[in-house]
């Protein structure tokens, strides 16, 4: 099953690459990797604004998380055309705005994690993965995720 028929069987579509809000670009490949820069969590196309552990929970941080899973997405199509050529999703990096009392980022990030392993399966989906508590986000975002893919 390809990747696209993944997507297809889970109701994800995947959106255009996001303009980045300052001085970067959404995606720089090397050699056979690809790295995406950071893209925080958008819910009905608006920053989804909160901080884990004092006005979001850890389930609606990991639907977060989910959500910033399918924009990366995106932005890797864009960068190579086909994710269909991703031989291996290498490192996911996640930022979680929280308390300084929270501790269940990993937890959070796993909304990301989990939907990469769905969608490519356990042998390219499996990565190495950060996930950091921070004191705030761009834009007052709850989550932002960067993550690296080699192309085969």
């Amino acid at each position: 099953m390809s990747v696209y028929d993944t997507l297809k069987s889970l109701n994800i579509e995947l959106p255009p690459v996001a303009v980045p809000a300052a001085a970067y670009v959404p995606f720089v490949q090397t050699g056979h990797l690809v790295f995406l820069s950071g893209h925080i969590a958008k819910k009905d196309g608006k920053v989804w604004v909160g901080q884990l552990g004092k006005n979001i929970d850890t389930a609606e941080g990991q639907q977060a998380a989910r959500a910033v899973a399918i924009d990366l997405m995106g932005s890797l199509h864009a960068a190579v055309g086909d994710l269909n050529k991703v031989k291996r999703i290498v490192k996911v990096m996640s930022l979680v705005n929280s308390t300084g009392d929270f501790t269940e980022q990993h937890l959070v990030t796993n909304g990301c994690s989990e939907l990469l392993g769905q969608v490519f399966g356990p042998q390219v989906g499996a990565h190495a993965r950060s996930a950091f508590g921070v004191a705030q986000i761009p834009m007052g975002a709850c989550v932002e995720i960067e993550l690296i893919a080699e192309i085969g």
